[in-house]
């Protein structure tokens, strides 16, 4: 695509300058009283009022700049818009490039362990680099979990943080319960559950969450769209508020702590003669735990992303995507709409499940302040900026918000004294920017960072379907 203008006249360039001398200006009146004023405490005694009336003054000029050029380019008055074919050379191109995307993403993220020691030069300096990308990974399966109701069936579900914590309680309940532990120590050996819990409980985390996904499924099989998103919120604070009340099963407010550690399928990493180092001839080094969590959940994404795509292509997908673009069309099908419904929402619950185990697993503490609305609305939006119905859509937009939101602790130069001075904590902003972001991709990509994939089902040749043929803005 590519535009035309007129020459410049002096009314558009004046017109522009106006508009960026106004946005200056009330960019300048908002930023002051939040940046341009700084109340901090010396010494225990009264606070001191420090003024960065300079830092203010930077930001309206980069919106006054910003506001010229796009007044001036895209934004010019009578630009028209010449929409021209791709060229045939570009669009094959795109397509062998997609083809190979894919696999290069999946040997990146196996070799990304190997880089991160490499890179760091050693396990230990390692680690915060393996930690990211197990989070990341983390809220990869869990976008991917959410798409299936999402993106795939067209139901919007606010509450999945709600099965995040049905799965990672559960684990946590039976990891840590005397009766079961006595139980398996008599039929199968004392360290029978401590060492196989996680293997043996994650089958039944998903289960529980898939049955939770069923139960929420049921009242709410006549509602779509607002009211939908209502009702799940309220599901997902139910479950907060319960894991909050119930003392007795829950813990309350403290949580529940001491749960088992992950084992090498029965190994422990300890530094004793029984453990992982020893048995394979290493060094003991705690970093192989964490490398090994690194791969529990990379092989848990990998599980969410296959069967997604396995399911597509059988007859409940389609159902799921019939669904999502017009219900009364399905049901003339002959398509059952209720139980396509609860398939998606037990489904994508199961993962869930499945993730919160792992999240129990891995920091060995569970507390309902890990499972507040906030985590359902990041989750949602990695779904919706990644592109609805999208699998790399949705991995891509992870590896962004997230990674790209852990990375602003690194940003240390804005600790300088001429912008936001050494107290300034870049963590803090970390939302503001996600906001941000969230505008302009919703400005600029509303369907999201992919918004055409390829098609379920065919005839004779596999095309791509463009966002704007369909209502969700996905084929």
């Amino acid at each position: 695509m590519t535009a035309t203008a007129s020459p410049g006249t002096p009314g558009v360039l004046g017109a522009a300058i106006k508009d960026a001398l106004i946005s200056a200006v009330l960019t300048a009146l908002l930023l002051t009283p939040l940046v341009g004023f700084r109340a901090t405490e010396d010494g225990g005694g009264p606070l001191i009022l420090t003024y960065r009336f300079g830092l203010v003054a930077i930001f309206a000029g980069i919106v006054a700049v910003l506001r010229l050029v796009l007044n001036l380019t895209l934004w010019r008055p009578g630009r028209t818009r010449v929409k021209r074919p791709p060229s045939p050379a570009l669009v094959a191109f795109t397509d062998r490039i997609g083809t190979a995307a894919k696999p290069a993403f999946f040997v990146l993220l196996v070799i990304y362990p190997v880089l991160a020691v490499l890179a760091s030069g050693g396990l230990g300096p390692s680690r915060y680099w393996i930690d990211i990308g197990i989070y990341i990974l983390t809220y990869v399966m869990l976008g991917w979990g959410l798409n299936i109701v999402v993106g795939l069936a067209g139901l919007l579900d606010l509450g999945y943080v709600a099965f995040y914590a049905v799965g990672a309680y559960t684990f946590a309940l039976l990891s840590t319960s005397v009766p079961v532990s006595d139980f398996f120590a008599g039929a199968l050996g004392a360290d029978f559950w401590r060492l196989w819990s996680f293997w043996v409980c994650l089958p039944a985390c998903g289960l529980l969450a898939a049955m939770w996904g069923v139960i929420l499924g049921f009242p709410v099989l006549r509602l779509r769209g607002d009211y939908l998103a209502i009702v799940t919120l309220a599901f997902g604070e139910i479950i907060r508020l319960v894991l909050i009340n119930w003392v007795d099963l829950t813990n309350g407010g403290a949580g529940i702590s001491s749960i088992p550690p992950i084992t090498f399928f029965g190994i422990p990493f300890s530094s004793g003669d029984d453990g992982f180092a020893a048995l394979f001839g290493l060094t003991f080094d705690p970093m192989h735990r964490n490398i090994f969590l690194y791969f529990i959940i990379l092989g848990l994404a990998g599980l969410t992303a296959v069967a997604t795509i396995r399911l597509r292509r059988m007859p409940v997908g389609r159902a799921w995507e019939a669904l999502r673009e017009d219900e009364i069309a399905c049901r003339s099908l002959g398509i059952n709409t209720t139980l396509t419904k609860l398939t998606a929402f037990s489904i994508g619950a199961m993962f869930g499940g499945f993730a919160g185990a792992f999240f129990a697993v891995r920091i060995r503490f569970v507390s309902p302040e890990s499972f507040t609305f906030l985590e359902s609305a990041v989750i949602l939006a990695i779904v919706v900026l990644g592109g609805l119905g999208s699998q790399i859509g949705v991995a891509v937009s992870a590896i962004l918000l997230i990674g790209g939101m852990e990375m602003l602790r690194n940003l240390t130069f804005l600790k300088s004294d001429w912008l936001l001075g050494p107290d300034f904590d870049p963590s803090l902003y970390r939302m503001l920017i996600f906001g941000f972001a969230m505008v302009a991709v919703m400005a600029w990509r509303p369907r999201g960072l992919v918004s055409s994939r390829l098609a379920t089902i065919f005839l004779k040749q596999r095309k791509k379907v463009s966002a704007d043929l369909v209502a969700e803005g996905h084929g």
